[in-house]
This record gives C-alpha cells, sequence and structure tokens, in this order.
C-alpha cells in the first residue's frame, strides 16, 4: 500500500509525462484562431481541469463506465485541424456543439466496439501496441532535439540536456530499488531542467504572470451552436480516438497482466464519450487515452490505480491554479524528450513481448505484424502521401496508429478466419472422400 506522498508524487510523474502534449492542443488552437492572451490562458486551465475529471471518472470507474485501469485521459491531437477549421468558418461555439455531439455519439456506438474484440487476437494486439510505441518515437527526438520548429533544434546543448536526462533515468533504473527506482523519470526531469537553468534555458516569466486562481466556467466561448457538417467531423474525429484508445486499453492489460474483456472496452469507451461531452461543456477539448503513460506504467513497474487518482487530483488542482499549472512548463523541450525515449522506447518494448508469444513461423501471422507494423510506422512517417486524397479520408490514414490497427484487423480476418473457415469446410469432403 503506497502512503498519500508516494501517491502524490508518482502521480506528479505521470502529469510531467503527458503534460506538453495537453498543454500544446490549446495553445496551437488558441493560436491558430488568434485568440488574446487571457482566452489562451483559459483554453489550458479548462483542458487542465477537464483531463482531471476525465482521468478519474475512467479510474475510478462504475458499475457501466470507466476501464478501471491507471489511465490517463488527455485531449487528442486528431481534433485540432477539425477544431481550427470549424471555428475558422464559424465559430468556437459550433466546435464545441459538434464535440458535445460527437461524445454522445461515442458513448451510444461503445458497444459496437466492444463485440469487435474478436478479431484482436494476441498478434493484432501485439503488433497494434507495438505501432503505438513506434509512432510515439517521433514525438520523443523531436522534443529531444528541442521541439519541431524551435530556433534553436538539434542544437548541441539540446542533444547534451536530453543524454543527460536519458542517462539519469537508466543510471536511477540500474542502481536503485523501491520508490527512487519508480520516481526515475520525475527524478530525471528535476536534475534536467536544473542544469538547463544553469545553462540559461528556463524562463520563469509564464509563472510570474499567470495568476493564483480560476474557476472553469461553463460554455465560456458562448452557448453551444449545431451544425451537421460539424458534427460529422467531429465523430469521424473520435472514432479515430476509439480505435486508438482500444489499442491502448490493450498495451495497459498487458502491462498490468489484467485481461479486457469487451465489457471492459465498452464501459472505458463511455467513460471517454463522458469525457468528450465535458469537454465540449467546459470549452475544453475531445479526450482519448493517452499512449505516453502506459510506457511510464511499464518503466515504474508501478500498476495501481490510486497513483493515477493521485495524478486526476492534481490535474483539476493545476486547472484551478494557473500559476502552479505554469510552473511545470518551464522543463526544456529536450529534458521532457530525454525522458520520451525511455518511455516511448518501453511502449515497444512491450508491444515485442507480445508478439514474442505468438507463433511467427506460421505464414500469417508473420504476415499481420510485418505489413501493420511497416504500414502504421509508415503512415506516421510519411504523412504527406495521403494529401491527394479527401480531407475526412486524409485526417485518417495519416494516423499511423489507426492505420496500423486497420491493417492489423482486415488480414487476421482475412489470412485467419477465412482460412479457418476453408479448412472446416474441406473436413466434411475429406471424410465422405475417405469412407
Amino acid at each position: 500500500m503506497l502512503s498519500k506522498q508516494k501517491i502524490v508524487t508518482l502521480g506528479l510523474q505521470h502529469v510531467l509525462a503527458m503534460y506538453a502534449g495537453a498543454v500544446v492542443v490549446p495553445l496551437i488552437i488558441g493560436g491558430a484562431l488568434n485568440l488574446t492572451p487571457a482566452q489562451i490562458a483559459y483554453l489550458i486551465a479548462a483542458d487542465l481541469f477537464t483531463c482531471g475529471i476525465a482521468t478519474l471518472l475512467q479510474v475510478i470507474g462504475t458499475r457501466y463506465t470507466g476501464i478501471r485501469l491507471p489511465v490517463v485521459l488527455g485531449c487528442t491531437f486528431t481534433a485540432v485541424g477539425p477544431i481550427i477549421a470549424i471555428a475558422s468558418t464559424s465559430n468556437l461555439a459550433t466546435a464545441y456543439g459538434a464535440i458535445i455531439v460527437s461524445g454522445l455519439f461515442v458513448v451510444l456506438a461503445a458497444p459496437l466496439f466492444g463485440k469487435l474484440l474478436r478479431f484482436f487476437p494476441t498478434v493484432v494486439q501485439g503488433s497494434v501496441v507495438t505501432i503505438i510505441g513506434l509512432s510515439l518515437i517521433p514525438v520523443a527526438m523531436n522534443n529531444a532535439a528541442g521541439g519541431q520548429g524551435m530556433p534553436d533544434f538539434g542544437s548541441p546543448r539540446n542533444l547534451l540536456l536530453a543524454l543527460g536526462t536519458l542517462a539519469i533515468i537508466l543510471f536511477i533504473n540500474r542502481f536503485f530499488t523501491g520508490f527512487i527506482r519508480a520516481i526515475s523519470v520525475l527524478l530525471g526531469l528535476v536534475v534536467g531542467t536544473v542544469v538547463a537553468y544553469m545553462m540559461g534555458m528556463v524562463s520563469f516569466a509564464s509563472v510570474a504572470e499567470a495568476s493564483w486562481f480560476s474557476v472553469v466556467e461553463p460554455f465560456y466561448f458562448g452557448a453551444p451552436q449545431f451544425s451537421i457538417v460539424a458534427i460529422v467531423t467531429m465523430i469521424l474525429v473520435n472514432i479515430i480516438s476509439m480505435a486508438e484508445s482500444t489499442g491502448v486499453y490493450f498495451a495497459l492489460g498487458k502491462v498490468t497482466e489484467t485481461k479486457v474483456t469487451d465489457k471492459d472496452v465498452v464501459k472505458g469507451l463511455r467513460g471517454e464519450g463522458i469525457a468528450i461531452v465535458l469537454g465540449g461543456i467546459f470549452n475544453a477539448f475531445p479526450y482519448t487515452a493517452f499512449s505516453q503513460n502506459v510506457g511510464l506504467v511499464s518503466l515504474t513497474g508501478i500498476k495501481t490505480r490510486d497513483v493515477m487518482i493521485g495524478a486526476g487530483g492534481l490535474l483539476v488542482v493545476l486547472g484551478l491554479l494557473p500559476k502552479l499549472a505554469a510552473l511545470t512548463t518551464v522543463v526544456p523541450n529536450a529534458v521532457l524528450g530525454g525522458a520520451m525515449i525511455a518511455m516511448f522506447g518501453m511502449v515497444v518494448a512491450s508491444g515485442i513481448n507480445i508478439l514474442s508469444h505468438v507463433d511467427l513461423r506460421q505464414n500469417e501471422n508473420l504476415l499481420i505484424a510485418a505489413c501493420s507494423i511497416a504500414v502504421g510506422l509508415g503512415s506516421a512517417a510519411v504523412p504527406s502521401m495521403f494529401d491527394q486524397l479527401p480531407t475526412m479520408v486524409k485526417m485518417m490514414l495519416q494516423n499511423g496508429i489507426v492505420t496500423g490497427s486497420l491493417t492489423a484487423v482486415v488480414l487476421n480476418i482475412l489470412l485467419v478466419h477465412t482460412n479457418k473457415k476453408v479448412n472446416q469446410a474441406a473436413v466434411p469432403s475429406t471424410i465422405s472422400e475417405a469412407s
């Protein structure tokens, strides 16, 4: 049983692991829509607050909702482009109306996804988990270099900071045990940030400017408005998120040695749908299970839900205390990147470990793993290959996790399920010939 202090510390580690991904979405959307600094600050606060509520809903759960696994929910990057497009052509109120309706769609469509679980055998699960990890590696490397588009991208000091942070995490995991090893990522981030501060790479200006307290206000940007086109767009976005989250649930199931059933997936997706509705109400964003935290669970070996309850509580507090939220943003990209290399690499290793239990001497299994990983990684690495396709199709196919998962499921149906039917059909004729 972990003490309250340890739960809070481990929860903070998970918050820091997902914080950059959570904050960057409101920053991108706010900047693209030319919102004022005060409005962008509200978006960040609302996002963190709703992330915390959504995480608590999933982890604590009820009889009908919540996956009850150590999962963290954060805003999905898939929604960034569509929200900007909807708000640019109409307004933010229309975007939030579409988010609310699409969240209700997820709640209602969750049972359908649960019935599809028979198409996710071990070979598909292992391939999907591997794809999730591989698709995150470029994110880690971009951060390690200083952040994509930054003036000092790839500078030696960024690379050294990332390497140093990774080395600290590896050192702690090699020479320490117990609680110290469990917070190795947090310690790496702290030491890396201190070194960066000594190098003049850390600024506390955002902390000084942030207010001490703010309350998240429902419908901050006005009452929701509804457009059929906007609603269909956001439903497509959330179908992608449902596929991603299903893969994350399987990955967490393997890491925590928990059997994920179809009922678990349905409850998890229902919880996600409720979180999306809350995102629309509080003027935040659609939410999905964050795969980066799977790597942290695997790396630390701490699989208790209490830690995620602590992380959810911290996110709620950060949403109410902007100055504390701003304090977590001072961690340089390079330091985050060094930690991400270890975390995301663990996701890849988990996928490979799952595939090690599959008989890859069978040609069907080998083809499923090979083609799905290749397609998923290729889609993520060269998204421009789909630029000539319609916008909706392009949005789906540029997501490596979705394309890889779909490839694995389709190949499993074509190569395994149809092969079983052929063999079963062939048995009676063989018997009759023998008789």
